[in-house]
């Protein structure tokens, strides 16, 4: 039954990493680990003057699942925004805990995972790219209003 869940389409995103690696200036930088099976993301990226993705590297020791998941987001990530990325973990956790259609727009190829839904000790390793995405993204953000306080501080 499981083996279902390995499909071919599965391990060929899985195969596909795009964005792999580290930033060596990020702006914000989200780290996530699933306890039960270990699954680990790194995420680092940078963003444009709107808030929207401009550059994302991920570092990813996951599963076949995990893997699959990151492949997916950084086939989507550049260009989106904080909002975007939030919309895409709600829909994907609705997706696998309570029968959700799953994410839409850029992120609509991981409903390719629908299937984890069957399998909860996989929903941790299936989600941990996005969450620490929107980790680093959010880090990011922060940074950026911390910064522009600082220098508005500065000027008065």
């Amino acid at each position: 039954m499981i083996d279902e869940l390995y499909s071919a389409r599965i391990l060929k995103l899985a195969a596909n990493l795009p964005h792999a690696g580290r930033l060596s200036a990020p702006d914000g930088t989200g780290e996530r680990v699933a306890r039960l099976c270990g699954s680990k993301a790194v995420v680092d990226v940078t963003l444009d003057h709107d808030g929207r993705v401009s550059a994302f590297a991920q570092d990813v020791k996951a599963c076949a699942l995990g893997q699959a998941a990151a492949g997916v987001l950084g086939e989507a990530v550049i260009g989106a925004s904080a909002e975007e990325i939030a919309t895409a973990r709600d829909q994907m956790t609705a997706m696998l805990k309570a029968g959700g259609y799953g994410p839409t727009g850029r992120f609509e190829g991981l409903r390719a995972l629908k299937q984890v839904a069957d399998y909860p000790a996989r929903h941790a390793s299936t989600m941990v790219a996005i969450e620490a995405t929107l980790d680093a993204v959010r880090q990011a953000m922060a940074r950026e209003q911390a910064d522009r306080r600082t220098r508005l501080a500065g000027v008065a």
